[in-house]
């Protein structure tokens, strides 16, 4: 009975994660889980190869996590409990390597399939080498970016399109100055630093830049195209070898 009961609890699980609806749904798997049908909870989304079943912890800081494997990936749901979806990424990160996306907060078990939605949106932001488990937070432009792949080529040949005729080392070169610059917070002394040239180098290849792509850096609109770009050159297989000289 106690085992049927606990099939019956993941099955109902795995139908609020799916976006299945009913009247008491989420009611009924919240009193067979265990759970509160109210409260804070978080979805994150772990690719199957990366993880092994050791690393499945199921209680951690006030969570309490609840795993449920696919054939592609593992989706854990997490009772907050006072924590943040930031200590449920750290918390699988120091369990092995990523990828892996967190979703925000959502406020009950009926919300838990749009919670695995924005896990997947997260993981998406990883790109095709991450090793990071990430939260969406902070990522949402990436995120949509990396989830129209055919879009965000377009916009990546779009806006960097001009650069293919340079040198593939000098391509390289600007689309680097230009992510550096923008990790800096649009200043070009920080920029010189992290580079190891001068600031007016800087301010150079960023001018070659502009003139190239026909934007600029200091139009919102067009500085936003760029990003937005630069997103797709990570994030999008096969968009970033054109422009890396691969």
């Amino acid at each position: 009975m106690r085992q049927r009961g606990d099939e019956r609890g993941w099955a109902l699980l795995d139908a609020l994660l799916e976006d299945e609806t009913g009247p008491g749904l989420a009611e009924l798997a919240g009193a067979v889980l265990g759970l509160p049908e109210r409260g804070r909870y978080a979805v994150a989304v772990i690719p199957a190869p990366v993880r092994i079943a050791g690393n499945r912890p199921g209680h951690a800081d006030g969570m309490r996590i609840l795993w449920r494997p696919r054939p592609d990936r593992e989706i854990a749901v997490v009772a907050l409990g006072d924590a943040d979806p930031a200590a449920v990424a750290a918390l699988l990160s120091d369990g092995g390597p990523g990828p892996g996306g967190v979703s925000p907060v959502v406020g009950g078990l009926s919300a838990l399939g749009t919670a695995r939605r924005l896990a997947d949106a997260a993981l998406l932001t990883c790109g095709p080498a991450g090793e990071a488990v990430v939260c969406l937070d902070g990522r949402v432009p990436a995120a949509l970016v990396a989830g129209q792949p055919a879009l965000a080529a377009y916009l990546a040949t779009d806006v960097f399109g001009p650069l293919l005729a340079r040198d593939p080392a000098d391509r390289a070169l600007l689309v680097s100055t230009l992510d550096a610059w923008l990790e800096c917070g649009g200043s070009a002394g920080r920029t010189a630093v992290r580079l190891c040239c001068h600031r007016n180098t800087v301010l150079n290849r960023l001018r070659r830049l502009e003139e190239l792509t026909s934007r600029s850096l200091s139009r919102p609109r067009e500085l936003v195209e760029l990003m937005l770009a630069l997103d797709a050159v990570r994030l999008v297989p096969g968009t970033s070898s054109s422009l890396s000289g691969d």
